[in-house]
């Protein structure tokens, strides 16, 4: 863990959270700044700064959590949906250097955006060229 890491001294009890489920690996609090009713942050324990940073054997363990805060968060704000995000490093808007996912509900006509509305910019790629780029990437 980091010392001077918020999200850590919410898991270590050092700063208040309104905590809504944790487990030896996870722990969700709702978010200070909710996008929704129910906004909730899902974070593992231990400090990673990044999904990447998230040794294998961990990472289905984590995301065990979100399913679940997911399916309590949809239910008990009588949402029929949710957005799941992650703010993977500083550049896509992560703000605390702690691996966080963002669980918010989500309602017909709640003016909130797909996905897809987050980031315009058009590739200057072919599929093809991005399909190499990545599977050469994965064979190192």
């Amino acid at each position: 863990m980091s010392a001077d890491c918020i999200f850590c001294q919410i898991v270590r009890g050092e700063r208040e959270a309104h905590r809504v489920y944790e487990n030896a690996y996870s722990l969700a609090f709702l978010d200070i700044h909710p996008l929704a009713d129910g906004h909730t942050l899902v974070i593992p324990k231990a400090h990673y700064e990044r999904l990447e940073d998230v040794p294998p054997n961990e990472i289905g363990k984590i995301f065990e959590a979100v399913r679940k805060v997911t399916e309590a968060v949809q239910k008990a704000m009588g949402a029929p949906a949710s957005t799941i995000g992650i703010n993977n490093g500083r550049a896509a808007g992560q703000v605390v250097a702690h691996l966080h996912v963002h669980v918010v509900p989500r309602y017909p006509g709640d003016s909130g955006g797909t996905i897809h509305s987050i980031v315009r910019n058009p590739s200057k790629r072919t599929l093809e060229e991005v399909r190499q780029l990545i599977a050469a990437a994965l064979k190192n």
